[in-house]
């Protein structure tokens, strides 16, 4: 498969069933992602694999803690649009999916955060190359996550990706057209 059709088929995935996909699938996707281009070629990225089914519930009582509280405070075309598409604070697949995959940035370094983004890009294609699926999680209780999981000193978490095999039977969102999305100047 090319990576438009790659790009055309991955969608995010929040529903796993319960096999364990082979760490290498995973570790093939981070030895991707770390190819990606960064600012002055710092390469500040940090990916943290837990599996732990203990921890995993720790994880998800914090993320849906900050959950509530986000939820609870949502207004306007933000909590309408959450509720018209059947989302609430329940984070069931960080505790259902196989594998939490954390990605921090190096706050010291230039542009880290774009750098990191750009490497998460890469792995998400990976990970669909390999039949796996995920979601880019942000939770809204970053530093509460952070305390738990104790990263290096100067890393931020950006993201946290649940890693799995798709049994979310939802399509992909519909994508604009790139007419839409592309201003040709000649």
């Amino acid at each position: 498969m090319n990576i438009q059709e790659l790009a055309k088929k991955r969608k995010t995935v929040r529903k796993f069933n319960n096999v364990i996909p082979p760490i290498e699938d995973i570790i093939y996707a981070i030895n991707v992602a770390k190819e990606a281009p960064s600012g002055k070629n710092d390469q500040p990225w940090l990916f943290m694999l837990i599996s732990n089914n203990e921890e995993k519930n720790k994880i998800r009582e914090i993320c849906e803690k900050g959950e509530k509280a986000f939820y609870k405070n949502s207004k306007g075309r933000l909590r309408e649009w959450l509720d018209k598409m059947g989302f609430s604070w329940k984070k069931e697949f960080l505790s259902d999916a196989p594998y939490l995959l954390f990605v921090f940035s190096y706050q010291i370094s230039p542009f880290s955060k774009e750098s990191v983004w750009l490497s998460i890009g890469y792995l998400l294609l990976a990970l669909e190359e390999k039949g796996l699926s995920t979601v880019t999680y942000t939770p809204s209780n970053y530093n509460e996550i952070t305390n738990f999981i104790a990263p290096p000193e100067n890393y931020k978490l950006e993201v946290i990706l649940p890693i799995g095999y798709s049994i979310d039977p939802k399509p992909k969102y519909e994508r604009k057209n790139i007419d839409e999305i592309l201003i040709i100047k000649k």
